[in-house]
């Protein structure tokens, strides 16, 4: 396989909360609505020199050959989503991360600490937003300047300090900006790496673009177990912003060992995943339970492509 290197800005424009699409308007319409409006944001790439790398679920990853083009097209991303957004019933919003940096293509694809970092941002941002880092704010051309304005610090991957975190100002209504207190400390948690679940052969990785992992006795479950005493539906891994949550949907319930050596009885609530450890569905590790999941929490990157 071939391996170039290049300096590029990377793009993740993801649709927000493409869940409540899909209660709102059913499976059929809401993927049909989420295909159409991303193919729609694919086709303004050429107009900013950029590449469509992927389609990751709800989101697209694109690349373009200097930062402001990366601006410009996100800046038109908003605005056609807005425009789409105020003609449809349906209400689709998007959020917006990029960067600029070295990155590492193989076969189309593009890897590298750049990608993750933009991912990264992606996640952070809500809903209307586009968020660049200050190493990408300095690439960018004076009269684009005046559009970003800072709004966090972060430490973003690969990088030995913080950055600030810059927002483009794409819609110019002054009276819909937030003030910014200059005085508030704002500083956005670290990247908190991915979720490593292991049963037996299985390893599964809970991150941003597969943020769901579903346990128990159904076949059709991610990690499936054959104990009886397991339910079909037993448990979940989701992962919400930077943390990853077990939540308990059983009649016996899940037990979980952390790398302490504690081990919690978790019946229809939820508890954080950090560190290492051991999941049991339905039966306590002192009952000698065969099907034994692992979990390692993977601190280099969950935004790996």
């Amino acid at each position: 396989m071939a391996r170039e290197s290049q300096t590029l800005t990377v793009l993740f424009a993801d649709i927000s909360d493409s869940s409540r699409l899909y209660h709102q308007l059913g499976d059929d319409e809401a993927r049909s609505v989420i295909t159409a409006c991303l193919e729609s944001l694919a086709s303004l790439l050429p107009r900013f020199h950029g590449r469509l790398v992927k389609t990751l679920g709800d989101a697209i990853m694109c690349v373009f050959p200097t930062a402001a083009d990366a601006v410009n097209a996100a800046a038109e991303m908003q605005a056609l989503v807005t425009r789409m957004e105020q003609s449809e019933a349906s209400q689709t919003r998007l959020h917006v991360g990029l960067h600029a940096g070295p990155v590492l293509i193989e076969d189309g694809d593009v890897f590298g600490d750049t990608v993750n970092a933009a991912a990264f941002l992606t996640n952070v941002a809500v809903a209307g937003q586009i968020l660049l880092s200050d190493s990408t704010e300095a690439e960018l051309p004076a009269h684009l300047k005046p559009l970003v304005r800072p709004l966090f610090r972060a430490t973003l991957k690969g990088s030995t300090g913080e950055s600030s975190i810059y927002h483009v100002v794409w819609a110019q209504d002054a009276m819909e900006m937030t003030q910014i207190n200059l005085r508030a400390a704002r500083v956005l948690p670290a990247d908190a790496g991915s979720l490593l679940v292991t049963l037996n052969d299985v390893k599964l990785r809970v991150d941003r673009w597969h943020p769901l992992l579903t346990l128990g006795r159904d076949t059709a479950s991610d990690i499936a177990v054959t104990d009886q005493v397991a339910s079909r539906r037993h448990c979940s891994i989701r992962l919400t912003r930077s943390n990853f949550y077990l939540v308990d949907h059983s009649v016996n319930g899940t037990y979980v060992t952390f790398s302490s050596g504690d081990e919690i009885h978790l019946l229809r609530g939820e508890i954080v995943l950090d560190g290492n450890g051991e999941i049991r569905l339905g039966r306590s590790r002192a009952e000698g339970v065969e099907s034994i999941v692992l979990f390692q929490r993977d601190q280099r990157s969950r935004f790996r492509p």
